[in-house]
């Protein structure tokens, strides 16, 4: 999130518990204080998904999330799954000191570090996580660092053998950095899939996907995710196997070498 943004957290004119998160104006998070379950945007219930189906339900976790927002899926996290031991890395302070400040307290298993989110990748201990969550943006943009090969590979090297990377995407047609994206988690991941709302994949609109990838072949829960995304009040499509094979069309994974040439 841009530094220079002006903050706020405001009511929810309709739902009388519900808090948003702006940043000059434009809705970034939210979180109902009075219920951590309920999931306001699309693209946070499809994380929540995959979430959801990673282990046996209420069964804890060991979590990174690397951009904080509202943390709203920590706090989803924390009621769901009791006890989950979870990490938030937020490299703006002034976000973390409003919505810790302004919304209920955090579960104790909740810890959240100021840090650049690269760094804290690269710090990390191996194996140490069941799910490593990235909603990382700056200026409405995903940092160049963060969707590197190399980036990747040191946030599949924080996950445990059945561990789960996800990643939020903002995008516009044609989709190319989801694309690029896509190409660029296959080559560390041996399994990944894309959910979105399929008037993004008909290229009809600018929005929000979410990639899920797995170091194990076959790792992710693609039967639970597509029947969450059909379930959901914003109709979801995924993308697997063959059908994200096409998806990615030849896009060549992006790399620390590239991104440093602009």
């Amino acid at each position: 999130m841009d530094r220079a943004a002006r903050l706020e957290l405001v009511a929810d004119p309709v739902r009388r518990t519900g808090r948003m998160l702006l940043a000059d104006g434009v809705e970034q998070s939210y979180v109902d204080v009075a219920d951590p379950r309920h999931l306001h945007f699309d693209y946070v219930r499809r994380m929540a998904s995959v979430a959801d189906a990673a282990a046996p339900k209420g069964a804890a976790l060991s979590v990174l999330h690397l951009g904080g927002g509202a943390l709203t899926l920590p706090r989803y996290l924390a009621a769901t799954r009791p006890g989950s031991a979870q990490l938030v890395v937020e490299r703006d302070e002034a976000v973390v000191e409003l919505v810790t400040g302004g919304l209920p307290p955090l579960a104790p298993e909740i810890r959240v570090e100021i840090a650049d989110a690269r760094d804290a990748v690269v710090a990390a201990p191996p194996d140490s996580y069941d799910l490593v969550l990235a909603d990382i943006y700056r200026a409405a943009r995903m940092p160049r660092h963060v969707r590197t090969v190399e980036f990747v590979a040191e946030a599949a090297r924080t996950l445990r053998p059945d561990g789960i990377y996800l990643v939020n995407l903002t995008d516009l047609p044609p989709l190319v950095s989801t694309r690029v994206q896509v190409a660029t988690l296959a080559a560390v991941f041996a399994d990944v899939c894309l959910v979105a709302d399929r008037r993004m994949l008909r290229g009809r609109r600018y929005g929000n996907l979410v990639l899920a990838a797995a170091t194990r072949p076959g790792r992710l829960p693609v039967a639970r995710i597509t029947t969450a995304a059909l379930r959901d009040p914003i109709p979801g499509l995924v993308l697997h196997g063959p059908a994200l094979e096409r998806f990615v069309a030849g896009a060549v994974p992006v790399t620390d070498a590239d991104t440093t040439a602009g």
